[in-house]
């Protein structure tokens, strides 16, 4: 009876602690660690903005009339003093013709007119010196006079008459020429808004002919800056960026204005930051999307760790607060409040640090006891749960 009774108790106490082990023990947390590595930490402005040609010049017309000719199309090389269209000159060059003859009847008029004078000044002298002799009376002398005059005065009025008509003249010439179209700068033509036989108006408005580019070859970026980034965004600073066009590739520009007018779309303020281009194999083309990032601090060659290690807090943190207290008495020159865990003897141990500029994945260590090559924890892993049985307490399930 007693040994079984001894038994018993030995199955009993082998039972529990089977028990103890499966049920109750658990096993130490398992963490991931990355090592505190040096390198270099860059903070970023991210801004949305559109490609556009540093100078970009509107060709219009300042006559009315029918296009005749198109010399150049979409995506035309042109250079400056090319001839681009032409409209219809037919009415400008009767015009010409008209004002031409106009000019030369005033110019006979004119001469016409000086002749007359000629005639009465003479008439006059020779009527003053018979006056003397007594030959003619005063009243013809004063007549003659008067002719003398209102000669003079013709001349005036021929002379006025010739200059407005020359004016006319070459305003016709004028329009004449501006018939013919011409590029006023190098570039490309980037739209063209006119066709052969329509008829463009200049009455009240210039109409835009042509879009013409001045240098694809260099481009700038109008980029959007929120208010709160725009006080850490300065002239001279690099940024890279990306287009749809070309998703695998990263462009780079530099920042060459801070334009301080605001611009407010549905109570949200941003501003223009305009950011210069190189587009020397002409990739880039006006009107692109681009995805910009502004380098606006860079740190090279600082301990840095991810971003990650600053948001992990260990589940058994409990456990370690000697540690932590201990360790916040060593790191007395960390101030601002941020910890990382280390891992001692499988255990989470809080160290504090001092944090300086912050990147998408990294921070920069300023002060702390963390030093290069020494693992951090980012994550805790949790253990993976164990497949039951198909059988429960009551036994298998058929």
């Amino acid at each position: 009876m007693k040994k079984i009774l001894l038994v018993s108790v030995i199955s009993l106490c082998l039972l529990a602690g089977g028990v103890y082990f499966l049920f109750v023990k658990k096993s130490p947390p398992e963490y991931k660690t990355v090592m505190v590595e040096r390198g270099s930490v860059v903070a970023t402005v991210s801004a949305t903005g559109t490609l556009n040609a540093v100078t970009t010049v509107q060709v219009g017309t300042q006559v009315s009339g029918t296009i005749q000719t198109l010399f150049v199309d979409y995506n035309s090389l042109v250079k400056k003093g090319q001839v681009i269209a032409q409209i219809d000159p037919a009415i400008f060059n009767s015009q010409v013709e008209q004002s031409q003859g106009s000019l030369q009847v005033a110019t006979a008029n004119l001469m016409k007119a000086k002749a007359l004078v000629t005639d009465a000044r003479r008439t006059m002298e020779r009527n003053k010196q018979l006056l003397k002799d007594g030959i003619v009376s005063q009243g013809d002398y004063d007549s003659a006079e008067t002719n003398y005059q209102e000669a003079v005065a013709a001349v005036k009025a021929a002379e006025g008459s010739v200059q407005q008509t020359r004016g006319s003249f070459l305003q016709a010439q004028t329009n004449l020429r501006y018939s013919t179209i011409r590029s006023p700068v190098d570039g490309v033509v980037v739209s063209r808004n006119v066709d052969v036989g329509q008829t463009v108006a200049a009455s009240f408005q210039t109409p835009t002919l042509f879009t013409i580019a001045q240098d694809l070859t260099k481009m700038q970026i109008n980029t959007s800056v929120d208010e709160a980034d725009i006080g850490k965004v300065k002239v001279g600073q690099p940024a890279v960026f990306t287009v749809d066009a070309y998703p695998e590739m990263q462009f780079r520009g530099v920042v060459s204005q801070v334009r301080i007018a605001p611009i407010i779309t549905q109570n949200v303020v941003t501003y223009d930051v305009v950011i210069t281009v190189e587009n020397k194999d002409l990739k880039l083309n006006p009107g692109m999307t681009a995805n910009v990032s502004i380098e606006v601090t860079r740190k090279d060659d600082v301990l840095k760790i991810p971003s990650t290690a600053l948001r992990f807090k260990p589940e058994t943190a409990g456990e370690s607060a000697m540690q932590a207290s201990s360790s916040k008495k060593r790191s007395s020159g960390a101030s601002n409040g941020q910890k990382v865990f280390v891992l001692k003897e499988g255990k989470a141990v809080p160290v504090s640090v001092r944090i300086g500029t912050i990147d998408d994945s990294h921070v920069e260590l300023v002060a702390g006891e963390l030093h290069q090559g020494q693992e951090i924890i980012v994550e805790q892993v949790l253990p993976k749960k164990k497949a039951g049985t198909a059988g429960g307490a009551m036994g298998p399930r058929f």
